[in-house]
């Protein structure tokens, strides 16, 4: 798309992720409204087109990590592994917007520094770094909950001689280890699935870990024609299973309570998912996540897994979480993470212990002791869910900013709307179950929720849809209501921004579960958008 095909439409989405790109197809195929697209990088993908760092695999199977919408999409498309790699993510994602022809409609390249919304006419103003402006009545942000890069201000950082990366931003390009000392800081799931990746490659691999993880095997492997076949053929009954599922996976939640069973029993059903590999091991029992009681005996039996992959029995223990519950932060899917330290070229250094003091043109100084390095890579994870909207001039009605209006915290109605900014659609925002579940169905119902509220104010005639403050403040104290009833606020987590200085503590996602809170949705659409002011046409009325 030219800069001259827009001057004004009905909806601009920025964002050409998964959301991005199946909002655009809904609103302009489905509903026949002009739309653009608007895209910082030069192609589709999201965080697929970002995070291209070896090893880079989503935690969820592919055969559930993918568009339920399109039947036709579903029976073309076939995955070659139980979790796909980067590549083929965003493979996939090319497909998909070859198929539904999504790029004519989005401008690439194009970075969004302000949103104004102009309360006399009722639109939103999009103006871009390139000097563009974009006019529409409806504006949707899909800017992935995990898109803003957080990068901690060593001392001495700008001073480092070597090659530094992010696994947030990796270079197109690819980097080759082969023969450097390398550090990387940071132990979350991206450097879990660097770390092995990159330890083959270099000379000598320091790893500098501040928190431990609880990670449990992938078991991945290539997927058979014949099962791709079976899956293929009952697609339709498993994503029905997806859609009643509060974790977006076509498994019933487990019935099994830890703390009552036996300890033979629980340990059965331990090894069972343990061997199934994924995710899985935190869902073993339905009292996992309410229970501290119940969810030790989940976390005592991967310590017992990672005493046993790891040799060293010092090393095994740094790396062993014991501050927080299983669970309470994302569980990290990995492929031989652990016995990458039984490795000679590896050395694992605790920062908690001892933590980076500053970084040298040669390397990293911790304890006292300088580690030195020809590179360093950055796993250091993400500014989440506000951070990729701080990071634009959103302003609303009578001039206040988004960013001033959550400086205590996000405050949002459903997730998906926030008083003072009329029109403004966030998709998988805070306070909507977001990462919290499995992706895909969540962005679907998110997409298809928003498109439905404006194509129901295109019926009426409503030129305003607004959050009116009560009904943010009741959903908002019931986002944070929900998880004090789990085990999720014991530890220090990006679910509560504990890991950007200085941003509010706030549990962010919704914990409820994706079939409730679609139940939810689906309510205050029942009741007329309840909670929203709707303003203009004939029928219109506040909610």
């Amino acid at each position: 798309m030219s800069e001259t095909d827009v001057v004004d439409v009905d909806v601009i989405v920025i964002g050409a992720g998964f959301a991005g790109m199946y909002a655009l197809h809904r609103l302009r195929d489905e509903l026949g409204l002009r739309v653009v697209g608007v895209e910082r990088g030069t192609g589709v993908g999201g965080t697929w087109y970002w995070n291209r760092y070896p090893g880079a695999r989503c935690d969820v199977e592919s055969l559930w990590y993918s568009y339920s919408f399109s039947e036709e999409l579903e029976q073309e498309w076939s995955w070659s592994e139980r979790f796909a790699t980067q590549p083929e993510i965003l493979a996939y994602a090319e497909h998909v917007a070859d198929r539904f022809d999504l790029r004519r409609d989005i401008l690439f390249s194009t970075d969004v520094r302000r949103a104004e919304f102009d309360d006399a006419s009722s639109t939103w103003t999009v103006h871009t770094a390139d000097g563009r402006t974009l006019s529409a009545r409806f504006l949707l942000t899909a800017l992935g909950n995990l898109s803003a890069a957080q990068v901690p201000r060593f001392p001495g950082a700008s001073e480092f001689a070597g090659r530094t990366f992010h696994t947030g931003a990796w270079p197109h390009e690819g980097v080759d280890f082969t023969g450097r000392r390398v550090a990387v800081i940071g132990t979350g799931s991206s450097g879990i699935q660097a770390i092995p990746h990159i330890a083959a490659e270099a000379a000598h691999l320091f790893v500098l870990q501040r928190t431990p993880a609880f990670s449990v095997p992938a078991r991945n492997r290539p997927l058979a024609e014949e099962e791709l076949a079976d899956v293929k053929r009952r697609y339709r009954e498993l994503r029905a299973l997806i859609h009643e599922s509060p974790a977006g996976l076509p498994v019933p939640p487990s019935t099994l309570k830890a703390l009552e069973l036996s300890p033979a029993e629980a340990r059965s059903a331990l090894e069972e998912r343990w061997a199934r590999g994924g995710g899985w091991i935190a869902s073993t029992f339905a009292d996992n996540l309410l229970s501290e009681e119940a969810n030790a005996v989940t976390a005592d039996f991967v310590r017992e897994r990672i005493r046993e992959l790891v040799h060293d029995p010092e090393t095994a223990e740094s790396l062993i979480p014991r501050d927080y519950p299983i669970g309470a932060k994302r569980i990290c899917v990995d492929t031989d993470y652990y016995a990458t330290f039984n490795r000679d070229d590896v050395t694992l250094v605790d920062v908690r212990r001892t933590p980076i003091e500053r970084i040298i043109p040669a390397g990293v100084v911790v304890g006292g002791r300088e580690y030195q390095v020809d590179d360093l890579v950055f796993a250091t994870g993400y500014d989440a869910f506000t951070g990729p909207l701080d990071k634009i001039d959103i302003i609303g009605s009578g001039g206040m900013c988004l960013r001033d209006k959550w400086s205590e915290g996000p405050i949002t109605y459903l997730g998906i709307a926030t008083a003072g900014f009329p029109n403004l659609l966030i998709l998988t925002g805070p306070g909507s179950p977001s990462v919290l579940a499995n992706a895909m169905p969540v962005i679907e119902q998110h997409v298809e929720w928003a498109c439905a509220l404006v194509d129901h104010a295109r019926r009426h005639g409503l030129h305003r849809v607004e959050a009116q403050p009560a009904a943010e403040a009741e959903w908002t104290a019931h986002v944070g209501e929900i998880a004090s009833r789990t085990i999720l606020m014991k530890a220090a987590s990006w679910y509560l921004g504990a890991n950007v200085p200085g941003k509010p503590r706030v549990f962010v996602p919704y914990a409820g579960g994706l079939t409730h809170y679609r139940d939810i949705c689906d309510g205050v659409a029942a009741d007329g958008y309840r909670g929203f002011t709707l303003t203009g046409g004939e029928d219109a009325a506040v909610a």
